[in-house]
């Protein structure tokens, strides 16, 4: 199932991402973007905490945030 989310968003960040920023939209604040952060949380924490931990990403990613670094967490148990 993790591979079927990371896969989705491999497709937004090489189809919609591009046609958003063209636009002037979808400038993201952080490092890495939202959609590569959800990529790897996915991959290292699984279906649930990997979806938990990038919801939280995007819902901090509004105009009020200073944005960064702000890398994925590591895991306890490496898969």
């Amino acid at each position: 199932m993790s591979w079927l989310l990371r896969g989705l968003f491999t497709v937004y960040r090489w189809t919609l991402s591009p046609l958003l920023h063209s636009f002037g939209l979808g400038n993201c604040k952080y490092q890495p973007t939202c959609s590569e952060y959800a990529e790897v949380a996915l991959y290292r924490h699984g279906v649930f905490k990997g979806t938990a931990l990038a919801l939280w990403r995007i819902l901090r990613c509004n105009p009020f945030s200073k944005g960064g670094l702000d890398p994925v967490p590591e895991t306890k148990h490496p898969r």
